[in-house]
């Protein structure tokens, strides 16, 4: 009788085996235990400063306009901003390239024409990256290693036409195109017509193949003084350490102090309000296109709001990577005392900074502000050629600006006007008594 039930015991026994892992396996799936609610952490901002769009530090300090019978100029930003703001309705087609480079004769002769205007760029501008400010033909392949430091556009007074030039005064490159706009007869009156209201400036008369067109009349310009403010150093650190807790903090002297982890340094001098910052394992040696050198280095002072001034692209060496800005104020570039004070520059390394230079000063409350003259930069350039220490024919250009002098134990900072001129990459600051100039900076 017993062997009769074993079957169907096995099979009943079975069954609830099978009836409880599924029960089991249902309550694992479905399990949802009690978590405690855990608060999302705020996200930590790291901007120190502003972060600003590429037509706020891409921007000519200088415009030139010929007419028939006169020639009128400026410095003055918001006057140069109308003009700016009035291009940025136009667009670029047609594009092409001159097939041969221009000379420095040819540059002159095609400078001194009548009816253009010419923007002045201190650096060397890539073409693609000023497509964002002006908009090129989408259809038109960017030449992406080509650069210019003078915009110059040509108008048809029976037509009402433009037509844009591309130049570089380093290799005699030469790109332009037609205009298109919305309403031309609005951008004839607000720039050419316009233009008539600006000051007299006087081409300086010289025999060697340079063009220089200076203010005919005396200039106003405003000596300022400033309090001096700072940011933080660690303010610094946090954003450009990857681990912030992780940095070391160490005194090198009375001077110096240094930031530290197993990457990177950050070396701040405490006198001169400065800061260097170096990550050895970025470097490369290798030659940058240069508009994606000049875009990565933008974007990454964007990333931590480092434009604390107004301080604008000035110069870019894409095979060393180096590109640096310099401040400017009303409309007028700044040099330092000692050299390299008043500038921002990098050293762009592998999808990373390798060498950051930079100001932690800012400029405070406004203390001091008074309005002299300076000479006209045409009694300035006769000065230069009558000088003995130098050869007018190599001065590629003279303008106003200030030179910043730091009183350290009163916390200001003064900026004095004055002339300046280039040669060969090295702006000089005019000393009158000396019958020439004081070197200020070099490229």
């Amino acid at each position: 009788m017993g062997l009769k039930y074993i079957e169907p015991i096995k099979s009943i026994i079975l069954l609830l085996l099978v009836l409880l892992s599924v029960t089991f396996t249902f309550s694992i799936w479905t399990y949802s235990p009690q978590l405690p609610i855990i608060e999302q952490s705020p996200t930590v901002d790291i901007s120190i400063g502003e972060r600003k769009k590429d037509h706020d530090i891409i921007k000519p300090y200088k415009f030139v306009i010929k007419y028939d019978e006169a020639l009128r100029g400026t410095t003055e930003q918001t006057k140069i901003d109308q003009v700016l703001k009035e291009m940025s309705t136009w667009k670029v087609s047609q594009l092409v390239r001159e097939p041969n480079e221009m000379n420095k004769t040819e540059m002159k002769a095609f400078f001194e024409q009548t009816n253009q205007f010419t923007m002045y760029f201190q650096g060397d501008v890539p073409l693609p990256v000023y497509d964002k400010i002006l908009p090129i033909e989408d259809d038109i392949p960017l030449p992406d290693r080509f650069s210019f430091d003078r915009l110059v556009v040509q108008w048809n007074a029976k037509e009402i036409a433009f037509r844009v030039h591309f130049i570089s005064q380093a290799t005699g490159i030469h790109y332009h195109g037609r205009i298109s706009a919305n309403d031309m007869m609005t951008s004839y009156r607000n720039i050419v017509q316009e233009g008539q209201t600006l000051p007299v400036y006087a081409e300086v008369a010289v025999e060697e193949p340079v063009y220089l067109a200076v203010p005919a009349e005396p200039v106003k310009m405003s000596r300022s003084t400033y309090y001096q403010e700072e940011i933080s150093p660690t303010r610094f650190r946090d954003a450009l350490f990857n681990d912030p807790n992780a940095v070391r903090r160490s005194q090198v002297d009375a001077t110096h102090e240094e930031f530290g982890d197993d990457h990177a340094r950050l070396i701040v001098n405490t006198n001169t309000k400065m800061l260097n910052f170096f990550h050895p394992a970025a470097e490369i040696r290798e030659p940058a296109n240069p508009s994606v050198l000049l875009q990565d280095v933008i974007d990454s002072i964007n990333e931590h709001g480092g434009w604390t001034d107004s301080y604008r692209y000035s110069y870019m060496n894409s095979y060393s990577r180096y590109v640096k800005f310099q401040l400017f104020i009303h409309g007028y570039p700044v040099f330092g005392e000692p050299m390299g004070t008043t500038e921002i520059s990098q050293i762009y390394g592998e999808n990373r900074v390798f060498r950051y230079n930079r100001p932690y000063y800012t400029r405070g409350v406004l203390l001091h502000d008074e309005e002299i003259e300076l000479p006209s930069g045409l009694e300035i350039a006769n000065a230069l050629k009558e000088s003995e220490k130098l050869d007018i024919g190599a001065v590629e250009e003279i303008t106003v600006g200030y030179t910043m002098r730091h009183d350290q134990d009163q916390r200001i900072f003064v900026m004095e006007p004055a002339w300046y001129y280039l040669i060969k990459g090295d702006w000089s600051r005019y000393v009158p008594d000396q019958g020439g100039g004081e070197q200020i900076g070099l490229e």
